[in-house]
């Protein structure tokens, strides 16, 4: 890994912008290398989670021959003589003499020396109270194993957890499933310039990373309290180094806004020089969000840690989210990298030369298209809160309208599937 990397000393001499295709490849990497430990948690808490361990039966599926419809469970040929009656729960006695049938529900199990299964809407009473008809040539019953056999693999280790999932775990007999621990997460705010209240004045801005980050971290699976989000941080190296200790002492991941270049009141490279830190990526060939980073903390038990330097413009934030965030979120859970789909742009989008452009674009789903916002600017909100993602337009080209580009989608609730 220390191919990929250098120290927080080193990485002040400024080396060229990773890629933004590179520096996902290699967040999501480290974030697997370092990826969190099982936990056994019951079914009603791990919607969002990551299997640990492939998802198998605990017996065939279904365990027994179960009636897909409501009717008659005959043997022989007819009429039949009704002697009982099988509901759904139940363990019903073999039919053991020809002709003659129980009632049966659909789910219920059905009975051994079972020949057919007549509908109930199929069938006639006759005047001394037998059942007559003709059953159908396909068998109405499921057989057991018909959907998995007793410890067959139905999903991978790595599968997102979501209510589908659930369901499945809980008929295939689990009460509890191996998911990878969710990530631990605090968000440090830099900058004296924020108010944490009212409106902007006086020359200072209202910080509203403070109020979004751990909400978008929350989309992202990890674990945030409203006591894990400090600041703002006062500008000063040592209020820097001390806040991201503290916050490293708990946290797998720790976000900070602001402070990822080199100006005067721009601390966060020294302080993560003074932690010992390792950059994994240190800015990003991408517009917005060019000056983002992510550093990995070894701490003194061995285990690792990563800092997400977040550029303070809010929408350059949230680029860097999507970009190094959610990749690496994805390894730490165990996922695969993730795969992003494809749109067709309704209008043009321009390039950004060199680097990778990020583009805000609402999506019409009924027709399958993305067109751009409006109100886009590194610094404003007001487009994002409209978009349902990023087109991504590659270095040295640009988006034509019919261009089938890749898309980040803003990341839903957990367990929410957008695609």
């Amino acid at each position: 890994m220390r191919t990929e990397t250098a120290s927080a000393t080193e990485g002040a001499a400024a080396p060229p912008p990773a890629g933004w295709e590179e520096a996902r490849s290699r967040v999501y990497a480290v974030g697997l290398a370092a990826a969190l430990p099982a936990v056994e948690r019951p079914l009603a808490d791990v919607d969002g989670y990551t299997l640990a361990e492939p998802l198998t039966t605990r017996t065939d599926l279904p365990a027994f021959p179960t009636s897909s419809v409501d009717g008659w469970a005959v043997r022989g040929t007819g009429p039949w003589r009704v002697v009982g009656r099988v509901l759904a729960g139940g363990t019903p006695a073999p039919l053991t003499e020809d002709g003659t049938t129980v009632e049966i529900a659909t789910g219920a199990m059905v009975p051994s020396g079972t020949s057919a299964v007549l509908r109930v809407e199929e069938s006639t009473r006759t005047a001394d109270g037998s059942v007559d008809g003709v059953p159908r040539g396909t068998p109405e019953w499921r057989d057991p194993g018909e959907e998995a056999a007793a410890g067959e693999e139905l999903l991978p280790a790595g599968t997102p957890v979501d209510p589908a999932v659930i369901g499945l775990a809980a008929s295939c007999g689990h009460d509890t499933l191996r998911v990878r621990r969710q990530p631990r997460a605090a968000l440090l705010v830099f900058g004296d310039e924020l108010l944490t209240a009212g409106p902007p004045a006086a020359g200072r801005v209202r910080d509203a990373l403070g109020p979004t980050v751990p909400s978008w971290l929350r989309r992202y699976g990890c674990q945030i309290r409203p006591a894990d989000v400090v600041g703002p941080v006062a500008d000063t190296l040592p209020d820097h180094v001390a806040a991201l200790r503290t916050a490293l002492a708990h946290a797998d991941l720790v976000c900070t806004t602001g402070g990822t270049m080199h100006g005067p009141v721009d601390h966060l490279h020294p302080a993560l020089a003074e932690l010992g830190a390792d950059y994994v990526v240190n800015t990003v060939a991408v517009r917005p969000g060019f000056p983002m980073l992510l550093a990995r903390v070894v701490g003194d038990d061995g285990r690792v840690r990563f800092v997400a330097g977040l550029p303070g413009n809010p929408q350059s934030a949230v680029v860097a989210l999507v970009s190094l965030v959610a990749p690496l979120l994805a390894g730490l859970a165990g996922r695969v990298a993730p795969v992003l789909p494809h749109v067709t742009l309704a209008e043009p989008v321009p390039g950004r030369g060199d680097h990778t452009h990020l583009a805000l674009v609402r999506l019409d789903r009924a027709a399958g298209t993305a067109r751009p916002v409006r109100h886009v600017g590194s610094a404003m909100l007001r487009g994002l809160s409209g978009a349902d993602g990023f087109a991504v337009i590659r270095p040295g080209s640009t988006g034509a309208a019919g261009d089938r580009v890749p898309l980040v989608p803003l990341p839903l609730l957990p367990g929410e599937r957008a695609w």
